[in-house]
C-alpha cells in the first residue's frame, strides 16, 4: 500500500502494483504486439511483388512504431491507463496524484518502453523497479505515472482508527524519522489481522512494533499489545498528514514582492 496525495490535498491509500503481476501483463501486451506485427507484416509481404522496394520498407518502419509504440499509448489512453495485459490483471496507470492517466504521460511511457523493453530487453526496467519504493519503472518516472493493483484483497479488520486510551499519549510522538517502509509494512500487517493464526499475530506484530518503536518516541505505556501500539502510530501519523494538508490547503497565499 502507498499514499498518494490529490490535487485536492487528501491523503489516498492505493495498492501498488507487484513486479510479477506487471511482468505477466507485460508478457500478455508483447504477445499481442508480436501477433499483430506479424498478421500486418504478412499483409505488406503479398504486396511485395506489386509495389516498390522502398515504398514497403517505409511501411514496414510505419507499422512496427505503430504496433510497438502506439499500441500502448492509445490503449492507455482510451481506457483511462489499461492496456488488455493490465486489464487481464486487474492493474491500471494514474498520474501520482491519483487522477486518470492524460495522453501526454501515455505517450511518455511508450517511448520509454521502446528503449526499456524493445532495445534493451527490458533491463533498465527491472533495475528502476526494484530501486523505486513504488515499482516505478523509467516511463512512469518520466510521465510521472503509478501502476496500482484494483484487485487486491478485500479490507478485512477494523478500521484505522486511534484507541482512545492511547490517544493523549499518541499526540506526544515524534513521528518524523518512522520511514515509509516500516509505516507500510505495519499497515499490510493490521490489514490482514484477522487473516493470521494467533501465533502470527504476536510474534510478527511483535517485531513490527519493535522495528518502528526505534524511529517513534516516547515509548507507549507498559502492557499496550502490538496490533494496539501499530494502529495509534499510523492513526496519529494520519491525523497528522490530514491536519498539515488541510491547513497547506486554506492557508492565505502571501501578495508576490514588488
Amino acid at each position: 500500500m502507498s499514499d498518494v496525495v490529490t490535487g485536492e490535498a487528501v491523503v489516498v491509500e492505493v495498492r501498488v502494483a507487484q513486479l510479477p503481476s506487471r511482468a505477466a501483463a507485460l508478457l500478455i501486451d508483447i504477445a499481442v504486439q508480436l501477433v499483430t506485427l506479424f498478421g500486418a507484416s504478412f499483409v505488406v509481404g503479398a504486396l511485395a511483388f506489386t509495389a516498390d522496394e522502398a515504398l514497403l520498407t517505409m511501411i514496414y518502419i510505419a507499422l512496427t512504431v505503430l504496433v510497438l509504440v502506439g499500441y500502448p499509448v492509445i490503449f492507455e489512453t482510451l481506457s483511462r491507463g489499461r492496456s488488455l495485459g493490465k486489464l487481464a490483471l486487474g492493474l491500471r496507470v494514474v498520474s501520482d496524484d491519483g487522477s486518470p492517466e492524460r495522453f501526454r504521460q501515455a505517450l511518455f511511457r511508450g517511448l520509454a518502453g521502446m528503449l526499456e523493453f524493445w532495445t534493451l530487453s527490458g533491463a533498465p526496467a527491472l533495475i528502476s523497479s526494484l530501486i523505486s519504493e513504488k515499482g516505478k519503472r523509467l516511463g512512469d518516472i518520466f510521465a510521472g505515472t503509478i501502476v496500482i493493483s484494483e484487485r487486491g484483497p478485500g479490507q478485512y479488520g477494523p478500521p484505522l482508527e486511534m484507541p482512545p486510551q492511547l490517544a493523549a499519549w499518541a499526540a506526544t510522538l515524534e513521528l518524523s524519522r518512522l520511514p515509509e517502509g516500516i509505516a507500510a509494512t505495519a499497515r499490510q500487517y493490521l490489514t490482514r489481522w484477522h487473516d493470521l493464526s494467533p501465533a502470527v499475530q504476536h510474534e510478527m506484530g511483535a517485531r513490527i512494533a519493535t522495528e518502528m518503536s526505534a524511529f517513534v518516541s516516547p515509548p507507549p505505556p507498559p502492557g499496550v499489545p502490538p496490533f494496539a501500539y501499530l494502529t495509534a502510530v499510523l492513526a496519529e501519523r494520519r491525523r497528522r498528514d490530514h491536519a498539515r494538508l488541510a491547513f497547506q490547503a486554506g492557508a492565505p497565499q502571501r501578495p508576490a514582492p514588488t
